[in-house]
């Protein structure tokens, strides 16, 4: 589902979700961006069409968009707040801070919706095969799951919908929070250091030039506004502990015993801030990067820089999740220039939760960058 030829299919559904942005944002020019928020509605929209095929059609599949659009915020919300029965379990049948009833609230707020989407996707789908035949289906991710709970049916073990609903839902929180929070801190580092800012957007008009638009063939050229990113990821990974591993056996790591069931959690940010590890590891160096391209890759292959994971258990959603993060950024960078409003200071201070966000938003005014006009239009066809 989530493989190479999949991603490069659903091209053209990214490509649409990111240039509306870029519209939106030349509609308002002069006008103050909250840039987390801008990232994440980019994000939701590109993993919605990419989950089903692109617009539910009609006012209802409008309506299901949108709360989609608030219970993932809120989800996140709840996922980064620290909750006392993590760290004392015997208290956690009494729910002290509430964190578990508003969270039953808001999975059967999705379970009720995607009951509506795969009601209203299967529709979709007869009635496209009753004029088209099987060649008319579009094999988006929800037909996929489709497929193999059929497949399943005849095998030992079953696919069930609650697996679908399962999946669907990993795909949506996973793969906007983290983008959006980590387009905010590569824009708030670049902003406090303009001559990194400028070296950005040098490389972005040698490759891809002030009378085009960022596609997704300029990304492997952009050696400079990678190693940006990776930097980033360095000094803000946006989950600073992953997610929490849990031990199939006891076993002896280090000196220390650690029993079946013990849960482990990896703290990436103190690795990533390690002076033994990294030269000045609290400076944003991008260039740390550009020297060996390879070393320090997205796949876990090191384990002193894993911002996805590694091993069986890394983010599956890795290789989307990079090809969406340089797109936005990269259309953002090359389409505007961006400054603080006025009378506005740069904080980079930051909140801790599950993800680490800025602790204030990052709010910044566009003013148009390429050549002609037109182009902001045209990137819409």
């Amino acid at each position: 589902m989530l493989s190479n030829a999949n991603i490069n299919a659903f091209y053209g559904l990214r490509r649409e979700q990111v240039m509306k942005t870029v519209w939106d944002v030349y509609k308002n020019v002069g006008k103050p961006f909250d840039i987390g928020e801008l990232a994440f509605l980019t994000a939701i929209n590109a993993t919605i069409g990419l989950m089903w095929g692109g617009k539910l059609r009609g006012r209802e599949g409008a309506k299901i968009e949108g709360h989609f659009k608030d219970l993932s915020s809120q989800i996140m919300v709840l996922l980064a707040r620290p909750n006392i029965s993590d760290v004392f379990p015997s208290l956690a049948r009494f729910d002290m801070q509430g964190i578990e009833r508003e969270m039953k609230k808001i999975l059967q707020s999705f379970n009720d919706l995607f009951d509506s989407v795969i009601e209203l996707r299967k529709k979709a789908a007869t009635e496209k095969e009753k004029v088209n035949g099987m060649s008319g289906r579009k094999l988006d991710f929800l037909q996929i799951l489709f497929d193999l709970q059929n497949e399943s049916e005849d095998s030992a073990t079953s696919f069930t919908m609650e697996h679908i609903k399962g999946i669907l839902m990993d795909i949506l929180v996973g793969g906007t929070d983290t983008a959006s929070t980590t387009t905010e801190w590569v824009m708030a580092e670049l902003m406090q250091h303009p001559e990194k800012m400028e070296k950005v957007k040098k490389e972005l008009c040698d490759v891809v030039g002030l009378n085009n638009t960022v596609e997704e063939f300029h990304l492997p050229s952009l050696t400079y506004l990678t190693a940006v990113i990776k930097e980033s990821f360095r000094m803000h990974p946006p989950l600073p502990l992953l997610f929490p591993r849990c031990c199939g056996q006891s076993l002896v790591l280090g000196g220390y015993t650690i029993p079946k069931g013990s849960r482990v959690f990896l703290n990436m940010w103190s690795i990533n801030m390690d002076p033994n590890i990294w030269d000045n590891p609290s400076e944003f160096q991008p260039e740390r990067f550009l020297n060996d391209t390879d070393k320090f890759d997205f796949h876990g292959n090191d384990f002193r820089y894993l911002p996805f994971g590694a091993g069986r258990r890394k983010c599956p959603g890795l290789t989307l999740g990079e090809k969406m993060l340089a797109s936005i950024l990269a259309s953002l960078l090359h389409s505007f220039d961006w400054k603080l409003p006025q009378g506005t200071e740069l904080d980079l201070s930051s909140k801790f939760g599950l993800v680490v966000k800025k602790k204030i938003p990052l709010r910044l005014i566009p003013m148009p960058r390429l050549t002609n006009p037109e182009l902001y239009k045209e990137s819409l066809l």
